[in-house]
């Protein structure tokens, strides 16, 4: 037993300092980039580098127009299924505020929220970011907000990082804070991310089983949930589902799979 804790380990802190190998290799490959884009916007409020890797990846621009062009699409997706003209939103895993910072802009009136598990990122966004009331939560199923709160709810990969455990945990929490007919649109891995998969993962991934590769922090970019088209209908089949769009590749790097779902 305790040799195999020890290779575990092991295999843990190699994932970990691959990991950190990688954002330095990012750092230095944006570099000049980044330069230009601060000079260019000395006013626009930047993170620091490793929050910003660990939710996306170390390009300033990126960041920020990423971040505004899903904020504009999430609020038109709100107006197409949503019904209250100030409604209370929030990011489910907001991070260091790439698409939240964006959202009182677009929609006045609107009350908005982010929670996170970091707590880095959310010291950073009650800073630096007005206009929207930021929480820290736990890995742990447990927001700081009343039954029904929420009109919109989305998330942009989090349940991707989760144990199924996890999912069955999240989906009933958000169900809670989310009010009746309120919307959720979530970012999930499908069928398009199966090129990352073992023969053996692809068959339970093929027979509508969650996918899960662990063995490192859950929460973690590195701890990596695949979702079955089944999976996702048999996990909130208390909810209609009003659009699925699938996940395609774009200039070569698979996008996640958006699902937006009413509440019954």
């Amino acid at each position: 037993m305790k040799a195999k804790i020890s290779k575990l380990l092991r295999q843990v802190n190699l994932l970990f300092l691959a990991d950190k190998m990688r954002f330095h290799v990012h750092k230095a490959k944006n570099r000049d980039k980044n330069l230009a884009f601060r000079l260019a916007h000395p006013d626009f409020k930047l993170p620091p580098d490793y929050l910003i890797y660990e939710s996306f990846y170390i390009n300033y621009e990126s960041y920020y127009k990423s971040g505004k062009l899903a904020a504009e699409e999430f609020v038109e997706i709100y107006r197409t299924h949503g019904s209250r003209e100030q409604p209370k939103i929030l990011d489910w895993g907001c991070g260091p505020a790439r698409v939240v910072r964006h959202i009182p802009a677009l929609l006045p009136g609107s009350h908005v929220f982010g929670t996170d598990y970091n707590r880095e990122s959310i010291a950073w966004n009650k800073s630096h970011i007005k206009n929207v009331e930021f929480n820290l939560n736990s890995l742990s199923a447990d927001l700081p907000y009343e039954d029904g709160f929420f009109d919109f709810i989305y998330g942009i990969s989090i349940f991707t990082h989760l144990s199924e455990k996890m999912h069955d945990e999240w989906k009933h929490e958000l169900t809670r804070v989310l009010g009746k007919k309120g919307i959720l649109l979530l970012s999930l891995q499908g069928k398009l991310f199966k090129n990352h998969l073992t023969g053996n993962e692809v068959s339970e991934f093929e027979k509508g089983n969650l996918v899960v590769r662990g063995n490192v922090k859950e929460g973690h970019r590195t701890y990596s949930a695949f979702h079955p088209e089944e999976y996702v209908k048999k996990l909130f089949s208390d909810y209609e589902i009003l659009e699925h769009t699938e996940s395609y590749s774009n200039n070569g790097k698979p996008e996640q799979d958006i699902w937006i779902m009413r509440k019954k």
